[in-house]
């Protein structure tokens, strides 16, 4: 049995901070291979019953509206549903049917379109920022725009567009809070930082701004960024969630296609070209993949310490790598002394199995990678 047998992303501890479809994106990444720890950075609550959501439609119902913007697709399907609610969903469809709807991207435009309407123009890039332009491109004085917002306020959007002398309605659907527990999001901030992750996931900018406050918050901020500008992959479901990310200066890859199909291929695809090696040792063939090592069609998941350990010595299969080496190399940054080598190498060959006999000691000089 080879070790292709083994799902692609065996051996990757992988981190979700997404709060809604959370189980669908983690069920894919399981099925695939990964450990995830799970960490929603925050969570959404509908506005179904809120005033300001029903105030806001009021307002839209007053008079004519000219132009609607739709932001999210969960947004408006929970706009719409609200209004039914209230026994005002015929009057707000008409409305907005009598408007020219704009959409940020796919899911906002399939959401419009389930909803019986049309959109009259989309920006390829699903930013705001094009949307803003697109509207200030037209006359606008006078004009009645209704702006259905996504967990955050668009004060810079709708200010922009009343500076030019429109009147601007402000739909908020849902918000972002933070979550219940604030427990999970912190202790993934830890592994993080000390890069026992190897891979971030992000389906939503402000997912992203609350991981990185809550680093800050705990004094972590630095040892985060270093690891997502080193060793932990930042995946976006998109360019636009990307933006904290891109201006923090951290390397982001994201599907072409805004879906968590998708950024779970991305990521598929990606993580194990970054670290998959590939050896051939004692007569058997190795592959060490994030923290696991696949031989002979079985995979050993071992602790990160022991991974850093046999990754060290597999980097020159048969040299002898000496305690202080092994401690430099997998205790940087603590006071552990040689005898804690000798316990994780201890550990290592119990996470072996009947493959420990590839760790060699040679006695007053160190350990070795078994090459024959």
């Amino acid at each position: 049995m080879g070790t292709t047998e083994h799902p692609p992303l065996t051996g990757f501890t992988v981190g979700v901070t997404a709060a809604r479809r959370r189980d669908e994106l983690v069920a894919l990444l399981t099925r695939r291979g990964a450990r995830v720890i799970e960490a929603p950075t925050l969570r959404i609550l509908p506005l179904e019953d809120d005033l300001a959501l029903r105030q806001a439609t009021e307002q839209c119902l007053r008079a004519p509206l000219d132009y609607v913007v739709a932001t999210t697709g969960l947004g408006w399907r929970g706009w719409m549903s609200a209004a039914d609610g209230w026994g005002r969903g015929a009057e707000l469809a008409a409305a907005c049917r009598d408007a020219l709807v704009l959409t940020r991207g796919p899911k906002a435009t399939g959401a419009v379109r389930a909803s019986g309407l049309d959109e009259a123009w989309s920006p390829g890039t699903e930013a705001t920022d094009e949307l803003l332009t697109w509207l200030l491109a037209r006359p606008l004085a006078g004009r009645r725009i209704a702006v259905q917002e996504h967990g955050i306020p668009l004060d810079d959007f709708a200010a922009a567009l009343r500076e030019r002398g429109a009147e601007v309605i402000s739909v908020p659907v849902y918000r972002w809070a933070p979550p219940d527990d604030a427990g999970p999001v912190r202790r993934l901030v830890e592994q993080t930082a000390r890069r026992e992750i190897h891979a971030m996931t992000f389906t939503s900018a402000p997912a992203i701004t609350a991981f990185l406050t809550t680093a800050r918050a705990d004094g972590l901020d630095g040892p985060v960024l270093d690891a997502l500008r080193g060793e932990t992959l930042a995946v976006c479901v998109g360019p636009v969630c990307a933006r904290p990310l891109v201006a923090a200066g951290i390397p982001v890859i994201w599907p072409e296609r805004g879906r968590l199909g998708a950024l779970v291929r991305t990521l598929t695809e990606a993580l194990p070209a970054r670290s998959r090696q590939v050896l051939t040792v004692a007569g058997r063939e190795l592959v060490l993949q994030g923290n696991a090592l696949l031989v002979a069609g079985e995979s050993h998941w071992l602790s990160p310490k022991s991974a850093t350990l046999l990754r060290a010595l597999a980097e020159h299969p048969g040299w002898v790598l000496s305690r202080p080496e092994l401690l430099r190399r997998a205790w940087a940054d603590s006071d552990a002394d040689e005898h804690a080598v000798e316990a994780a190498i201890a550990r290592l060959r119990q996470s072996l199995g009947r493959h420990s006999d590839l760790i060699r000691t040679v006695p007053k000089r160190g350990y070795r990678l078994a090459t024959g």
